[in-house]
């Protein structure tokens, strides 16, 4: 269909085949595993399904349909750092985290039985090869660390990594006798710098297992490193290091020290490690290939490495897609699956069969045909001093419609801040882009996915390379004469709301309006009151306290607050521990006082993000009403 041929209606107000309601709904999928082979025993995979405000572990034996596991009304959650790591699985077991401790559930059925005291957060329950022993993460009083405790919770937990302020990622070498994980300590995050340490255990010894030597092998606090894996022999320990500029995958042959390099090519190959069971890459159980996942600016592969000749190639029946978030790999060729999406498509758990690939879940209806969304466009554009700034472009896109003079244009700014939006299916940009929105996320300095010079552009300069990216974006489509210069909205929740509310204090009147979800607005209050996990965030982003004291307040928006002119929308959960409320109600205040037109909504119940599909759905549509009003209608 031509132009010529679509009924002309002005831009944002197009009838969109996507309602809030359907962007509420949609399943979410994450921690896909493949259960440990076993003779005669047909493949089994297991996932997490977040459907709404609950998650159930579904598997899939075979090809028998899929099956719930447990029950909706089990809180499976693990809430160490930023979450991950929900269950483990053995043979014939999968261990998961609910009411803080961890649950022992046959996946032959029956009662699920709890293995440890409900004392503290627990994430990922790792069985041993032989399945007699767990290990765990735990967070407890302020202390995290790994703990080793009997998988049939016939004794106590013991710990057996104490002695840094975070862990994540535990794995078991195929012979039992030893543990990997990785750890970092306060101030980094785990993206400055971290490092992998190895446990070697006596299985002689009197009780079970005990540590007779700690090692470091890898990392130190300028070197990130991410996800261990063995071999299936034991005899190397591969992981990912960015100490060449990019995340790349190396080999440790464990009785040698002899380590190899197997990639290098200027893209990611490992990943922010915050969120716990996080694989990106996996061994093939004969040993003799490596699947791993390549981003490239902001654009997914799975690439296949053959283990001794290192040999890599792109997967090309899988180029339809250009997001893989996980891949998951097996006891052969054909146990590996992969969550995938495209741009124009929601994700699905897909597993390979030869000569393609086959489905195993849908998140979403996938009512919507791919011609009526919107495509991801990776774009660069000049920064305000000249350097290459990244971004995703989605202009605006409807089989019915076309639009009246240049559309608005909605500049987002992701949460982090060291954070990366990929192409994958982001369900905001099409609710705005089958409006008649364009819509710009910006993956400004400081972001993931572009090497680690880039990463580091925005510590020590939080506040300004977010801010002045976004707007740079902006500019760059105006003078492409892309997008209407008089109703430009800037957009992002948590350290994109903190974004949000710098750009206009700093730029009145370039944005029409702005959209801030959870915004930080006060840096000294972030530094007193957040959790644990990003307590020391902010001596990178922006330097200590008290010797930075001046620079927290000139890039905490509360204190210039009184420069806002234009309207803005604020949304806000009443038990988020990570920007408490008390971040916005300081914003509205100041608002109210100076007669700027602003609304203000605070979720019950909600926390650091929205889990319940009402208020998600109230959020978008309120969204809609007022960006009408303030943008399309000003």
């Amino acid at each position: 269909m031509t132009d010529s041929d679509r009924t002309q209606r002005q831009y944002g107000l197009w009838d969109s085949p996507l309602s809030a309601r359907a962007l509420a709904g949609d399943t979410v999928i994450s921690n896909v595993q493949w259960l440990p082979g076993r003779a005669g025993a047909a493949a089994t995979l297991v996932w997490l399904e977040k459907r709404g405000a609950n998650s159930v572990i579904v598997l899939q034996q075979g090809e028998d349909a899929p099956r719930d596991l447990t029950a909706a009304d089990v809180a499976i959650r693990a809430q160490v750092n930023y979450g991950g790591g929900e269950f483990g699985v053995s043979q014939d077991t999968v261990y998961y985290t609910a009411e803080q401790r961890i649950w022992r559930q046959p996946i032959a059925g029956g009662a699920a039985q709890a293995i440890t005291p409900a004392f503290a957060a627990c994430a990922s329950p790792t069985p041993s090869p032989d399945g007699r022993w767990l290990v765990y993460v735990y967070h407890y009083e302020g202390a995290d660390g790994l703990a080793l405790v009997p998988s049939d919770g016939s004794d106590w937990p013991r710990q057996i990594a104490t002695d840094s302020d975070f862990v994540t990622n535990p794995t078991w070498s195929p012979s039992g006798d030893a543990i990997a994980y990785i750890t970092w300590d306060h101030p980094n995050m785990p993206w400055n710098g971290t490092e992998l340490r190895l446990l070697q255990l006596d299985l002689a010894a009197p009780g079970g297992p005990r540590v007779r030597e700690r090692q470091t092998l890898a990392g130190d606090r300028e070197t990130a490193i991410f996800q261990p894996e063995f071999s299936p022999d034991g005899r190397w320990l591969t992981y990912t290091s960015d100490e060449s500029g990019f995340s790349q995958l190396y080999a440790l042959e464990l009785s040698s020290g002899e380590r190899i390099q197997l990639t290098d090519a200027q893209a990611e190959h490992g990943a922010p490690g915050g969120r716990q069971g996080h694989t990106r890459y996996g061994w093939v159980g004969d040993g003799e290939v490596i699947y791993l996942l390549r981003n490239g600016l902001g654009f997914s592969k799975l690439c296949r490495l053959d283990w001794p000749a290192k040999r890599l190639r792109t997967i090309d029946t899988l180029a339809g897609y250009s997001d893989i978030a996980e891949v998951a790999v097996g006891a052969n060729e054909w146990q590996v699956a992969i969550l995938a999406s495209d741009s124009r498509r929601p994700a699905r758990l897909l597993r390979r069969v030869p000569g393609g690939s086959r489905i195993v879940r849908r998140t979403s209806t996938e009512a919507i045909p791919r011609s009526s969304l919107a495509a991801a466009q990776a774009i660069q554009f000049p920064g305000h001093d000249g350097e290459t700034v990244h971004a995703l472009y989605y202009e605006p896109t409807h089989p019915h419609y076309a639009g009246v003079d240049k559309p608005p244009l909605i500049v987002h700014a992701h949460g982090g801040p060291i954070g990366q939006q990929k192409a994958t299916y982001n369900g905001a940009a099409q609710f705005f882009a089958t409006r008649g929105y364009a819509y710009l996320s910006v993956n400004y300095r400081g972001s993931l996915g572009y090497g680690r010079a880039y990463m580091s552009k925005i510590l020590g300069h939080w506040g300004v390379y977010d801010t002045e990216d976004c707007a740079a974006g902006a500019r760059h489509l105006i003078e492409a004469d892309l997008v209407d210069p008089e109703r430009i909205v800037i957009y992002g929740g948590s350290a994109g709301g903190f974004t949000v509310l710098n750009s206009l204090v700093n730029l009145p009147g370039f944005y029409a309006a702005g959209v801030n979800l959870f915004g930080v607005s006060n840096q000294f209050l972030l530094a007193a009151e957040t959790h644990k996990y990003e307590a020391r965030y902010l001596d990178s982003l922006l330097g200590p306290l008290p010797e930075s004291a001046a620079l927290y307040r000139e890039r905490s928006p509360i204190f210039h607050a009184e420069r806002i002119t234009d309207p803005l929308l604020i949304f806000q959960g009443s038990v988020d521990i990570v920007v408490p409320p008390n971040q916005s109600e300081s914003v509205v205040a100041v608002l109210k006082r100076q007669g700027v037109p602003y609304e203000y909504h605070l979720y019950e119940g909600e926390g650091h993000g929205w889990r319940r599909p009402e208020t998600i759905e109230h959020c978008f549509e309120t969204m809609l009403r007022f960006l009408e009003h303030h943008v399309l209608y000003r």
